[in-house]
């Protein structure tokens, strides 16, 4: 369960802390991270994701719900690190800035809209994932095709400092 390259790049470094990974899947990135000493809370919607993650890294804690309907709370200047990836709620946006410590990472990556995707709700326009984080510390910000994979879609991500 190899993380996602920018993630491995932002937080490869970063002393251990407390970490959200929202929208986890099966939590490659939540494995990765608890691997390296972090205390990770992994949410997602999917009870099989969720029970795959529990059997790869039992030290992650693992929490269900349905980010949409709101069914978890980021806690204010809680937390170290926060990953979202490749899930867009623009809503989460403003919770993912105010659950950063001061010093705190977000990482996030989101598609983009490009042809045959133009009605995604999924999708951002060219420079708007940065605009939701205008006024904090832009680590990293890239919007392109993933490196190494030109036939895939087209991606914004940032990884922002509090």
């Amino acid at each position: 369960m190899t993380p996602r390259s920018f993630v491995e790049q932002i937080a490869g470094d970063l002393p251990p802390g407390r970490a959200l990974d929202l929208a986890c899947g099966s939590g490659r990135n939540a494995v990765w991270l608890a691997n390296r000493g972090w205390d990770v809370i992994a949410v997602d919607s999917s009870v099989d994701a969720l029970a795959e993650l529990r059997k790869a890294a039992p030290a992650v804690k693992t929490h269900l719900a349905d980010l949409e309907k709101h069914e978890f709370t980021i806690e204010q200047a809680a937390w170290d690190l926060i990953v979202d990836l490749y899930y867009l709620q623009t809503d989460l946006f403003e919770p993912i800035r105010r659950g950063l410590k001061p010093g705190g990472i977000a990482i996030v990556i989101v598609h983009m809209f490009e042809p045959g995707h133009e009605s995604s709700r999924f999708s951002l326009h060219p420079g708007e994932l940065r605009r939701y984080f205008m006024g904090e510390k832009v680590i990293s910000y890239y919007e392109g095709k993933p490196e190494g994979n030109p036939e895939a879609r087209s991606v914004a991500r940032i990884a922002i400092r509090r």
